[in-house]
C-alpha cells in the first residue's frame, strides 16, 4: 500500500497542495480528523481543510481558524505552486 497523504504532516500538506484545488485564495485539502482537527494518525473520519497561503493559516471545514504557521505564509517567503501556474 502506498503512502497515505491524508495523514497530517508538513510533508503531506506540501504534497497535497501540488495537485489540490486552489480557489478564492485557498487550497482544498483532506486529512484524517480527530475532533475536527487534522490528525497524524489514521482515524475513521476524513475532513476537508483549507490552507490560506496569504496568511499562513489552516482552517477547518467551517472555515474556523485552526492555526497559523509561518512556513505556509507567503509574506514570510512561502512559495506555493499556484504562484508559478
Amino acid at each position: 500500500m502506498g503512502h497515505d497523504l491524508r495523514l497530517y504532516s508538513h510533508e503531506n500538506l506540501l504534497q497535497q497542495i501540488q495537485t489540490a484545488v486552489y480557489r478564492n485564495g485557498y487550497y482544498v485539502l483532506e486529512f484524517y480528523a480527530n475532533q475536527h482537527k487534522p490528525s497524524s494518525v489514521q482515524t475513521a473520519t476524513i475532513e476537508t481543510f483549507y490552507l490560506y497561503p496569504s496568511g499562513g493559516t489552516l482552517r477547518d471545514s467551517s472555515f474556523q481558524l485552526l492555526f497559523y504557521d509561518s512556513r505556509y505564509d507567503t509574506y514570510r517567503g512561502f512559495k506555493h505552486p499556484h504562484m508559478s501556474r
